[in-house]
């Protein structure tokens, strides 16, 4: 139970951030491209509270720790009403939309990086919140991965549709009312992870770890 509750309090902090900014992320490029739907309701913000689901990001998470002893957590939050009709150009736009999200959470990775290497440079050993920034990079990089995911409703399901032509987008697109269940299934079969998540988080950590390169040789 005790370390149950050391994994817990390890990923609430990387995990509430990462849910956030990621709706945050949409609102705030729906906005830019002239849907004010999520901004009028509250949503272009970065306190928690609004974007927070009781079950999706709480339960779901703490459970899937449990589940998984610490190794794997899924969560999600209220999803961000996106009018996609009153974007400027409504089938481009959707793409940029979506790709907020998780373009959001491979930002934070970085910065959970940087927040490694800072504490190696000051020597502040303190082991709880090392484990934290692991916890960080973690957590948005499986963010980014499985919300990259082609099926709707995810992220890479709406970019997608955007990419598509009209009429292949329409057939898609009524996938969606079963694209959740088709996901856990995918993720209960464990063909999810091994075909999608494990590839591309490990391509994404590969991607970040390049991109700080320079600041490696700076510390060395």
């Amino acid at each position: 139970m005790n370390e149950l509750i050391q994994t817990l309090a390890v990923y609430a902090i990387p995990m509430i951030f990462a849910i956030t900014l990621h709706e945050s992320a949409h609102a705030f490029v729906a906005r830019y491209f002239g849907d004010d739907t999520a901004y009028l309701r509250g949503r272009l913000s970065l306190n928690p509270l609004k974007h927070i689901d009781p079950i999706g990001t709480l339960l779901l998470p703490a459970l899937m720790l449990l589940v998984s002893k610490g190794t794997f957590a899924f969560g999600y939050a209220k999803p961000v009403p996106v009018n996609f009709s009153a974007l400027r150009n409504p089938k481009r736009d959707m793409i940029w939309v979506a790709l907020a999200g998780p373009a959001s959470n491979f930002f934070m990775a970085l910065i959970w990086f940087l927040s490694i290497y800072a504490m190696v440079v000051i020597h502040f050993d303190v082991p709880f919140l090392l484990k934290m920034a692991q916890a960080g990079i973690a957590v948005n990089v499986i963010m980014f991965a499985l919300n990259l995911f082609p099926m709707l409703p995810l992220d890479g399901g709406r970019i997608l549709v955007g990419l598509l032509p009209m009429k292949q987008a329409y057939q898609f697109s009524k996938i969606e009312p079963y694209g959740f269940f088709i996901v856990l299934g995918l993720l209960w079969l464990n063909l999810l992870d091994k075909y999608w998540l494990n590839p591309v988080a490990s391509w994404t950590e590969t991607s970040l770890q390049l991109l700080l390169t320079p600041l490696q040789f700076l510390i060395k």
